[in-house]
């Protein structure tokens, strides 16, 4: 008796496991994922190149691994599909963690006072707008907007 009682909670430990596994797969390969920001991944001068290529503003991420606002930035506004759809149609998205890589080489040229920092900047590489913190999704959206409106080239 006592071998089927532990087959059973060994049973019911691995289903679990398995449910909460494929839960976990599924939000990352389902719907939020889709819906959320599309990033670049290149290097700077790459996507300074792509943003006067296609006439568009850069909305850059600057994050550490760290950060809890970057975090929650991160899971509950750059993956909204309102919040996608204004930044995927009318920017370059990138993001960089400004402690590794080249981040740290753009956290020179762009100054932080702290994280998260959202830089709005077009294709020269001038700043046009920067945002310090957790943004609301209707917040970031209107800043969006507002640029997007705006001659590219300021």
């Amino acid at each position: 008796m006592k071998n089927i009682k532990k087959l059973a909670v060994l049973f019911v430990a691995f289903i679990l496991t398995v449910s909460v596994a494929m839960a976990d797969k599924g939000e990352k390969d389902g719907k939020a994922a889709d819906q959320g920001i599309q990033f670049t991944e290149a290097s700077w001068a790459a996507i300074l190149k792509k943003a006067k290529a296609e006439k568009k503003i850069i909305f850059f991420d600057a994050y550490t691994t760290w950060c809890g606002p970057c975090k929650q930035l991160q899971k509950n506004v750059f993956t909204r599909s309102d919040v996608a759809e204004v930044f995927n149609n009318n920017f370059i998205n990138v993001k960089f963690d400004m402690e590794s890589g080249e981040g740290l080489k753009l956290a020179k040229k762009y100054p932080i006072e702290g994280y998260p920092t959202l830089f709005f900047i077009n294709e020269k590489g001038k700043v046009v707008k920067q945002l310090l913190g957790y943004q609301q999704p209707q917040d970031l959206i209107k800043v969006a907007k507002s640029l997007k409106k705006k001659d590219r080239a300021i």
